[in-house]
């Protein structure tokens, strides 16, 4: 495709949305990012993927900060670490690493307030996946090979914990219609066919 596409997605857990981003990306022919934002940004900063993952979707109510050594290297230059960093000095390295990455090209990125820190670059496009909880439900059991019960409890948490990221980092309404250009309603039409409405909106945008 001749013009930059940012595509961001957001997503209830269970919804699917982070394989329709993966497909998405697939048909579009551009690259996926998920948790590889995270590697990017370990890499970016000099810090440990283990530290990104730990903080990954959190807000700092509730966690504590993480202990670094003396030092550590940001941008190739090493700086003092205060013995802590917060998970808001984590949001903006791993932000700069969005940014980086959509600076770079055309690409599909999941989560981690995406829309949000590219709310100024005019190739974004952002979307948001959800879906009926029964439909939710069983995917997350079966994946997960475990019960209904335990599928559900999972899902209520983890959805909890998106929202409150997603909230305490930007001026927006995790979920809400109104933060994104489009929400979907996955379970209406299915994964592919989800893919196949998402694309074809991209594409119809793109030529604005």
């Amino acid at each position: 495709m001749e013009n930059k596409i940012i595509i961001t997605i957001g997503r209830q857990f269970g919804s699917g949305g982070r394989d329709i981003g993966r497909k998405l990306a697939d048909v579009l022919g551009i690259p996926f990012y998920d948790k590889e934002l995270l590697v990017i940004a370990a890499q970016e900063s000099g810090l440990s993927t283990e530290v990104f993952e730990k903080a990954d979707e959190q807000t700092s109510k509730g966690f504590s900060s993480y202990s670094l050594p003396m030092s550590f290297s940001y941008m190739g230059v090493f700086m003092p670490s205060n013995d802590a960093l917060s998970n808001e000095r984590l949001f903006e390295l791993q932000s700069n690493a969005i940014r980086k990455i959509a600076d770079n090209g055309s690409c599909v990125l999941v989560g981690r307030c995406a829309d949000y820190v590219l709310r100024d670059n005019q190739a974004c496009q952002s979307f948001f996946v959800h879906g009926d909880t029964a439909t939710r439900i069983r995917r997350i059991a079966q994946r997960q090979q475990i019960t209904e019960k335990q599928a559900e409890d999972i899902m209520n948490k983890i959805d909890k914990s998106r929202a409150a990221y997603y909230n305490y980092y930007t001026d927006k309404v995790w979920g809400a219609a109104t933060s994104y250009d489009l929400s979907i309603n996955a379970s209406l039409l299915g994964i592919d066919e989800t893919v196949d409405y998402i694309k074809a909106f991209v594409e119809k945008r793109s030529q604005k």
